[in-house]
């Protein structure tokens, strides 16, 4: 399959991107470098390969979903520059 260069200004359009009338030729010579590309990866034989989930043959471990506060909310808020009731005292920005 080859693109000529109807084919490059009409995906420059469809795709919102600006190609200058001399870089047009380029364009052409890159989509053609791509789609033998695309040809060659459909030759290799994957009859017989398993597909990929994931690159990770680890299980993921279930848990409870379960809301807490953390248990360091102290601790959290010893790095405030200042805190008032058990929360973040910020300057008011809305008037």
């Amino acid at each position: 399959m080859a693109i000529d260069t109807e084919t490059v200004k009409r995906v420059a359009f469809l795709s919102r991107l600006r190609v200058d009338e001399d870089k047009i030729a380029e364009t052409e010579e890159e989509f053609n470098k791509i789609l033998n590309w695309v040809e060659q990866l459909n030759e290799v034989d994957t009859d017989n390969v398993e597909p990929l989930v994931s690159v990770n043959q680890t299980n993921l471990e279930w848990r409870q979903d379960v809301v807490n506060d953390g248990e360091k909310a102290e601790e959290v808020l010893k790095n405030a520059p200042m805190s008032e009731f058990g929360y973040f005292v910020v300057p008011k920005v809305v008037e």
